[in-house]
Formats: C-alpha cells, sequence, structure tokens
C-alpha cells in the first residue's frame, strides 16, 4: 500500500519552531519503520496496509498531541501491487 498524508495542523506551531506540530507527526512517521519520503506539501508512506493505516492516524493524533488546536490530515491511498520507485523511477 503507498499513502501520502499532509497535516495541516492550527496552529502551525510554536513561536520558536513554527513547523513544531507538521515535524511531531514527521517524527512518527520516521519511528514507524516504514519506508517514506517526505515531500514539499506531504509525506509518502509505503507498507503493509495495517501498519501504514496506523502510521497515518499516529501521525495525525501527534500533531494534535503536540500542541495543535485542531488539524486536519488530508490523505491519499493507493491499493496497488507496485512500489513508491516504480512510480517515480522514470522521473528521477
Amino acid at each position: 500500500m503507498i499513502a501520502e498524508i499532509q497535516v495541516a495542523p492550527s496552529p502551525a506551531g510554536t513561536a520558536d519552531d513554527p513547523h513544531a506540530f507538521v515535524e511531531a507527526a514527521v517524527a512518527v512517521i520516521q519511528a514507524s519503520g516504514l519506508r517514506y519520503e517526505v515531500g514539499a506539501l506531504g509525506t509518502t508512506i509505503e507498507g503493509e496496509p495495517d501498519q501504514v493505516w496506523a502510521t497515518l492516524r499516529a501521525a495525525h493524533e501527534a500533531m494534535l498531541a503536540a500542541g495543535a488546536t485542531s488539524g486536519l490530515s488530508h490523505i491519499k491511498v493507493a491499493s496497488v501491487d507496485r512500489s513508491m520507485d516504480s512510480l517515480t523511477r522514470k522521473f528521477r
């Protein structure tokens, strides 16, 4: 499974770290052990469906636990038998 998540916290972060709440979500993804790529507008994750779904939820919850008073997570999910590399190799 391949998924992409973009967390949109409100507020975006703190005065000292304007992206703190997004970074909290990315830290959860990094700790998941899944393959991932951080992009300018979201993070793509690849792995077994149960692990990916759990990581998406944990990333959303981490944004809120870090201090966001509210937030939206925009998620795209693809159930495919292809890898991130196979979908992007031609363009890299």
